[in-house]
């Protein structure tokens, strides 16, 4: 159970964020707040608080200072940072500041409940929209020998199909109802491919694949 704080200072917006997570039957909402002082009154009242997600902009205190208080008071805790901010400065200064993961508010429910599980997993997530507008330019950079191809790496067919799918920007439950499966088959297989590459996020998977000829 993955137990979680929505911070969040439009109540029609925490609310529809409400109802889609408790679809999710590994989704607790201990609290919903309005802004970052209010996250820090609930983990004062000793509740277990896996992750935090909240809005950049709020009155009081905002998403940024929140993660450094996080961060610094309890490290544990992971932060996705889930905004309309889509600037390359704001994702900066997010990651910078300890947040795990980085989420637009036009993304789908699906990529929302794979970014939490992913997050909660000790993993980090950049939402699929900034993943291709970075890596479209990440790929022209020099090659690094991290991100070279490992003697012996080898993929399944089901594998570099989906690996191809989320180069082109679907996502889970697109590439599973393209496939003809499951989305959770899906993120099973998005995570070999995490960890079988040694990356760290979906944007160096795709990067590994583009500069490898994986994909093109």
């Amino acid at each position: 159970m993955i137990n979680i704080v929505l911070a969040e200072d439009h109540k029609i917006v925490r609310d529809g964020l409400k109802f889609i997570l408790e679809k999710e039957p590994d989704f607790n909402i201990v609290a919903e707040v309005n802004n970052g002082k209010e996250v820090i009154e609930v983990f004062k009242k000793g509740d277990h608080i896996d992750l935090i997600l909240t809005d950049m902009n709020m009155p009081g205190m905002g998403g940024q200072e929140l993660t450094q208080w996080i961060n610094t008071n309890h490290p544990r805790v992971r932060v996705i940072i889930l905004t309309a901010l889509d600037n390359e400065e704001y994702v900066i200064k997010a990651f910078k500041s300890g947040a795990c993961g980085y989420l637009l508010k036009n993304i789908s429910a699906d990529e929302l409940h794979f970014a939490i599980k992913h997050v909660a997993a000790k993993g980090q997530y950049i939402c699929s929209e900034l993943t291709m507008r970075f890596v479209n330019r990440l790929v022209t950079m020099p090659e690094h020998t991290s991100t070279e191809m490992q003697a012996g790496l080898e993929f399944s067919s089901r594998e570099l199909e989906i690996l191809t799918l989320l180069a082109d920007g679907f996502t889970n439950q697109e590439i599973a109802d393209k496939l003809f499966t499951s989305k959770r088959t899906v993120e099973g297989h998005r995570q070999n491919l995490i960890d079988k590459t040694g990356v760290r996020n979906t944007a160096a998977l795709i990067r590994f694949a583009v500069l490898n000829g994986i994909v093109h």
